[in-house]
């Protein structure tokens, strides 16, 4: 890779990363204090978890599009998209998903797939505190992943 498309994908994925922080903020602040009957809480944690979803889902779009390996079977698009981003490319990029990482998102996507459907579903605390807590965690992986890709495609 080149060093201007380097510096391209590096402001790309810092201006995604500092979005899915917000997110991250809102999350933490929106979990303080959640009770099982706070329904409008529940309510807008399972968004901001949608969200997050979506956000960290763009960055590995942004990724897959810099290094050309674009994701065609449309089926099972999202599903492949974490796939093939916790894999390590051979002369075109490293994994940029650890296993932690893609066991989260992979669930995760699960419960974005049931907020995105489940029209007129109420949201359950014990499924929503499970999701929550994933997240939550997430971040710290996340932020791993992103230092060590951009390391190792640097280093190049």
């Amino acid at each position: 890779m080149d060093k201007n498309t380097l510096i391209l994908l590096t402001t790309d994925l810092q201006a995604q990363r500092q979005l899915i922080n917000q997110i991250f903020q809102k999350l933490e602040q929106r979990a303080e204090g959640l009770t099982p009957d706070d329904l409008i809480r529940l309510e807008s944690i399972a968004y901001q978890i949608h969200n997050l979803y979506t956000a960290i889902e763009d960055l590995l779009k942004i990724i897959a599009t810099y290094f050309e390996n674009n994701i065609t079977n449309t089926a099972q698009w999202h599903a492949n998209l974490l796939t093939r981003l916790s894999q390590n490319i051979p002369e075109i990029r490293p994994a940029f998903l650890s296993e932690e990482t893609f066991l989260i998102l992979n669930s995760l996507r699960g419960f974005r797939h049931f907020f995105r459907h489940a029209y007129g579903a109420d949201i359950e605390y014990i499924q929503l505190k499970i999701n929550l807590d994933k997240a939550l965690k997430l971040r710290e992986y996340l932020d791993k992943d992103c230092d060590k890709f951009l390391q190792q495609i640097s280093a190049k």
